[in-house]
């Protein structure tokens, strides 16, 4: 029967009538199974598939992370300079050949561990830490997960993390290698030093002129100006153009009637604490029935009070602070309970509640009232500034026209002179320095969005281009940074020629005298320094560089120029502290689990589907 069916599928007959099926069946939509094979996994590893869903929901995690650091949200070519998707393929790759290992160990999840771990999870509880499934729907719905696909995820985490701990979770470091690192950290060297400094050198000479522009010469790069670009700035905002409206007396009065019922304010109280010892305690107990005030027994104690600032009662999450705070009058006190022990709760002052009067909140009222209107006019208004730009009409105008403040800046490229506009956003700074930066002189500019609020328009007036000073321009500055460095360098060979007669033997206290200065003895220190900085780092470092006769010289992180000889070494014995060994075993765990996990993904192999992934980050991007 087979045979037959080949047969006549060869023949012409049956090729017209296979076409046919194919057409009929393609109707059906099994073009979709034809075409679509293979197109929503992005990568595989091994026989685990990482498919487009899964990819775009940790590349957008990824993104999202990479916006809070940067303040703003990357472009599509911005994240692939940034390596994301290669970063969000390496880490699903990773999880998936664990997957696979952990899969092929026979490891899995209980539904009951999976239930603890969904009730343990933060994310999904209440103020209280309860778990609430709607907490948990809401979550799952703004992360776009499925129930199944949170469950499946998961179970696969807790799989890897029973592999990991497996392997990892009982790495410890070697006893003789918690020694050496304790021997590096915690052995301490004293040294007897003298620091040597101008006034131990001969003053150098003024400079001649000849000498002034030979060395201008040399370090041109240094005096060199920068360009600078002259602009004027016009911020329209809402805030802004609500500074230049007026509101009447009559309008301000209208409004604190409408509103007042709901300018009622609650009563707040500047509150302090201090906890008490239990001889404390007695001390405290006996003042307050004698009436001393609270500012005498905190002096007499000699202990600091806590300042809590200055709070309503539903402000205060301690109900039985709040309780005491607020019935207490003017400085009073009460002792109450605290988790510690007993303390001392003070109130400082009293903020009377209720409605404030209209003088108390005229000012307020104007502003909100400027602010609305500036709101209902903030679009018209941006539309007649574009119109007068279109017109070419210069911003001295426009801001003239509508009462809006004109900042004006010689600009660098480092943008720092934009600090004359007040309460520029930070991420917007860069922003406005490169459409600066970009502008032709006269050319009319467009509008910059800001981030932080509405719009900013400026005006290229001009562009002092970087160019070499003269020396009459720069002459002290040159004169100043000569001499300074044939100074550093008179201190430098005094500091050489010192360490030369400690290299022939004669005693620090003698070369120190004929600098007219004292040695000092250091107190003990590591190869980090002395507790009481009076040895820093660099110091330090050059002292422990070589054994217990080892002298020679540092510049401090201060710019000192010491010269020194280490007279005592006293060796660290036994292991490394308990936290510093314990968080070496981890570093120790995270290198291993990190070098673990590479082998696994590269044994299982990454195949990357450069089709699907193309297409996946198109759909997130919109392109």
């Amino acid at each position: 029967m087979l045979d037959s069916l080949r047969v006549f599928a060869k023949s012409w007959p049956g090729k017209v009538m296979g076409a046919f099926l194919l057409v009929g069946v393609a109707g059906f939509g099994i073009n979709n199974v034809i075409t679509d094979l293979g197109t929503n996994t992005v990568a595989r590893v091994g026989d685990e598939e990482i498919n487009s869903r899964a990819f775009l929901r940790a590349y957008q995690n990824q993104m999202n992370e990479v916006a809070q650091q940067l303040g703003s949200f990357p472009t599509a070519e911005e994240a692939v300079n940034l390596g994301i998707p290669s970063m969000v393929l390496q880490d699903l790759a990773q999880d998936a050949a664990l997957d696979q290992l952990a899969t092929g160990f026979g490891l899995g999840v209980s539904e009951q561990k999976l239930s603890d771990m969904l009730r343990a999870d933060p994310s999904f509880q209440n103020a209280l830490g309860t778990f609430t499934p709607e907490n948990f729907n809401q979550v799952l719905q703004a992360s776009g997960l499925t129930e199944a696909e949170y469950f499946e995820d998961q179970s696969d985490a807790a799989r890897r993390q029973q592999l990991i701990l497996s392997l990892f979770g009982d790495t410890k470091l070697p006893e003789t290698a918690s020694n050496l690192i304790n021997r590096y950290v915690a052995d301490q060297r004293t040294i007897d030093y003298f620091a040597l400094g101008e006034t131990n050198i001969e003053t150098p000479a003024e400079p001649t002129e000849d000498e002034l522009a030979a060395y201008l010469a040399e370090h041109q790069a240094e005096f060199r100006t920068v360009e600078t670009r002259n602009v004027q700035m016009l911020r329209l905002s809402a805030a802004e153009l609500a500074a230049s409206k007026t509101i009447s007396e009559e309008a301000v009065a209208a409004e604190y009637e409408r509103t007042k019922a709901n300018l009622t304010r609650a009563e707040r109280r500047t509150i302090q604490q201090v906890v008490l010892n239990e001889e404390q305690v007695t001390a405290f107990e006996a003042g307050l029935a004698a009436g001393t005030p609270f500012a005498a027994l905190v002096a007499e104690a000699g202990v600091t009070p806590t300042d809590l600032g200055t709070l309503a009662q539903a402000d205060i999450t301690d109900a039985n602070l709040a309780s005491a705070a607020f019935g207490l009058q003017q400085g009073g006190f009460v002792l109450i309970d605290g988790v510690a022990g007993k303390r001392a709760v003070h109130v400082m002052a009293i903020e009377a509640g209720g409605v404030p009067a209209l003088d108390d909140v005229r000012e307020q009222l104007a502003q909100t009232l400027a602010l609305a209107e500036a709101r209902n006019e903030l679009g018209d208004v941006q539309d007649q500034i574009e119109e007068l730009r279109a017109a070419f009409r210069p911003l001295t105008e426009i801001a003239e026209r509508f009462g809006l403040d004109l900042y004006e800046a010689d600009v660098t490229a480092s943008g720092a002179e934009l600090t004359v506009i007040p309460d520029l956003a930070a991420e917007d700074s860069p922003r406005v320095t490169q459409a600066i930066f970009k502008a032709a002189e006269g050319a009319l500019t467009a509008a910059i969005p800001l981030a932080g609020n509405g719009n900013l328009w400026f005006d290229l007036t001009a562009i002092e281009p970087a160019r070499d000073q003269t020396l009459d321009e720069v002459r002290d500055a040159v004169a100043q940074a000569l001499t300074a460095e044939r100074t550093n360098n008179a201190i430098l060979a005094a500091q050489a020629g010192a360490v030369a007669r400690l290299d022939n033997g004669e005693a620090l206290a003698d070369i120190a005298a004929s600098y007219n200065v004292f040695p000092q003895i250091s107190a003990p220190f590591t190869r980090f320094g002395s507790e009481d900085g009076t040895i820093d780092g660099a110091v330090a470092s050059a002292a422990f560089a070589g054994d217990e006769t080892h002298h020679g010289s540092a510049v401090s992180q201060g710019g000192e120029f010491i010269v020194f000889q280490v007279t005592d070494l006293t060796p660290a014995t036994g292991p490394l502290e308990e936290a510093a060994n314990a968080s070496l075993e981890n570093e120790a765990r995270i290198g291993l689990y990190g070098d673990f996990v590479s082998a696994v993904r590269d044994d299982a192999g990454l195949r990357i589907n450069q089709q699907a992934l193309s297409q996946a980050l198109a759909l997130n991007t919109g392109q």
